[in-house]
């Protein structure tokens, strides 16, 4: 029996979950590497592999001349692994961990913990993680960009407009100090101080444009290319540094310290192409105490065939189809885990992804989801690395800062955990709304707790690779964050629910009502003031705009670690695909006030 053998044997046997998961990955690690293995080491891989290693391995060795002389003893040190902690042999049926090349009993790892030792190790000293200077550069860079450009190009008394915007952003700042969870307490119905003054800054901009002189001709022009500016300008002043304080928290946090038992719930509907490589992408994930649910809602191809190979791996359910929503309310019911994790069907986690978003439960009691990072893998064309684009940005930045306040508004589909206590009592998935993981996570953030992400916890998905396709999943999305926003409106004016009330849902708000409205207007104010002779002014304005973008998008570049490439295309975030966005997002808005019935639109797989 060669070392080739042992390997194939210990990889069924990791997948079958037998031994130490953590031993196991050390020593097959090891055995690829042709590296020692200690006395105690044979042992245990002869008790959960059933094999005799010994004295075959041991004649091999012997006929071996090129081997060195300290690997003709590798099976024969009489030495067990001993504890660095309570210096005591490790026996075979004791559960161990290994950190920093040190073996330790898994009850004495409990001990340190609760010991609150600086370390694991007593040889070692603990690293203090800085902050990055490269993005503490770009973050100052755009603020002093910012306040300059204000002052310089749009005059004193424009900067006031902007000001007043910083004060409240300070404000959101200092309150993020705070408890981030809501006992909700009522209080007097008004909405909040953020919204009423984005709302009300035209009117604002209008007083002080007509005081430095402007016509009532000039005065339209200004006033709404001043207003989108005052928005770019509030949300990047408050989701900027957010967004680097978020970063520095997430890379201090501790190991996890616990592996509470995870039920991952696939449903699936027609993905014969990719749900092949979603399963095994999650076979392969680094978790020792994890189940994986698939559930079929009625496929009419050959998804359940091809999920059923993996039935000894995995629960094969299968459902009459009734959307996505009953397909994860049948999963639930048969999930045994702590934590429920969703994986869309086109989803490949990445491999330690399971342990990083366990992570984000650990910072509270009151956490009751947490959002993975999702990445587009077919970046391919325009289209699709615009979208990457996109979701870096978003993720980095704007989510960053929902973080910071423990109140991330969508726990995506595509990859997110939920504190099945909590899921219980917030309520099955429902099937009101064509986008349940927004829906879902409302009602959670209602109930007064706190959600979470990490951008540890990659997931990459396959994103619409043709225009026709993006609309078809657009069309989706937007209608059904609009059906969202009608449902929980009553958040945007009852101060009980929290950040929920004061940011989150607002700024929603000003994103999928506000903003594509403002867009639309002020790209014909535009024109019309290049017509009307104030072009200088119109290429201000545009120029603050690309900057302040290029730089976010940047810094959302450096903190993922992501591929610089990508931002050549931080223009079309500015100019085309936004207006892309802006149109659909404008659709959404005359279809729901129509009254026309929402339905379920989805791209075509072509399975990269």
């Amino acid at each position: 029996m060669d070392k080739n053998t042992i390997i194939s044997n210990l990889v069924d046997a990791m997948k079958q979950s037998k031994g130490d998961d953590g031993r196991n990955q050390y020593l097959l690690k090891r055995l690829n590497q042709n590296r020692d293995i200690i006395n105690s080491d044979r042992l245990y891989l002869e008790k959960i592999l059933d094999l005799e290693i010994d004295n075959i391995e041991y004649n091999k060795i012997k006929s071996e001349s090129n081997i060195h002389k300290k690997d003709k003893t590798v099976f024969l040190n009489p030495k067990m692994i001993k504890c660095n902690y309570c210096e005591k042999d490790i026996k075979l049926d004791e559960k161990s961990l290994r950190h920093q090349n040190n073996w330790y009993h898994e009850v004495c790892v409990k001990t340190i913990l609760e010991k609150k030792e600086p370390s694991i190790s007593k040889n070692t000293k603990p690293q203090k993680n800085r902050p990055d200077g490269v993005q503490v550069g770009l973050t100052v860079a755009i603020m002093i960009f910012l306040v300059t450009s204000v002052f310089f190009i749009l005059g004193p008394l424009s900067m006031i407009a902007m000001g007043i915007g910083g004060v409240i952003t300070l404000y959101h700042v200092l309150g993020s100090t705070d408890k981030l969870y809501s006992k909700n307490e009522p209080g007097r119905r008004s909405p909040s101080i953020f919204l009423v003054f984005l709302l009300g800054s035209p009117f604002l901009i209008g007083t002080l444009i007509a005081y430095e002189g402007y016509t009532l001709l000039e005065s339209p022009v200004r006033i709404i290319l001043l207003w989108a500016l005052t928005i770019s300008f509030w949300s990047t002043m408050l989701f900027v540094p957010m967004a680097v304080v978020s970063k520095y928290r997430e890379d201090t946090q501790n190991d996890v310290k616990t592996f509470p038992k995870i039920s991952i719930i696939i449903p699936a509907f027609n993905e014969e192409k990719v749900i092949a490589n979603t399963i095994e992408g999650l076979l392969e994930t680094k978790y020792p105490n994890k189940e994986i649910i698939f559930v079929d809602d009625g496929s009419r191809d050959t998804t359940l065939s091809i999920a059923s190979r993996y039935k000894d791996q995995i629960r094969v359910l299968h459902k009459e189809n009734g959307g996505k929503a009953t397909a994860l309310n049948y999963g639930m019911v048969y999930a045994k885990g702590e934590i429920i994790v969703v994986v869309d069907a086109d989803t490949i986690i990445g491999r330690n992804s399971l342990k990083e978003i366990v992570k984000g439960f650990e910072i509270s009691e009151h956490v009751a989801a947490v959002a993975g990072n999702i990445k587009v893998r077919n970046r391919m064309n325009w289209i699709t690395k615009c979208q990457a684009l996109e979701y870096i940005t978003g993720i980095q930045i704007i989510r960053r800062a929902f973080d910071v306040f423990g109140s991330i508004t969508i726990v995506p589909g595509a990859l997110g955990a939920f504190r099945k206590s909590f899921l219980v009592e917030a309520g099955a998935y429902g099937k009101d709304t064509i986008v349940e993981d927004f829906d879902q996570t409302i009602k959670l953030l209602k109930a007064g707790l706190i959600t979470q992400g990490s951008s540890k916890a990659t997931a990459y998905t396959e994103a619409p690779n043709t225009l026709r396709d993006f609309i078809a999943q657009r069309k989706r999305w937007y209608r059904g964050n609009i059906q969202v926003l009608k449902r929980h409106s009553d958040a945007l004016t009852n101060p009980r629910f929290g950040y929920l009330q004061r940011l989150s849902l607002p700024y929603l708000f000003l994103g999928m009502v506000v903003t594509p409205i403002i867009g639309f207007i002020a790209t014909a104010n535009a024109i019309l003031g290049i017509i009307m002779g104030d072009g200088l002014y119109i290429l201000q304005i545009s120029a603050i705009f690309i900057v302040v973008h290029y730089l976010m998008t940047a810094l959302a570049i450096r903190i993922d670690n992501e591929d610089p490439k990508l931002l050549w295309h931080t223009i079309f975030l500015v100019f085309g695909f936004k207006q892309i966005i802006d149109f659909l997002l404008l659709k959404a808005i005359i279809e729901q006030l129509r009254n026309k019935k929402a339905t379920w639109t989805s791209a075509k797989r072509i399975g990269v």
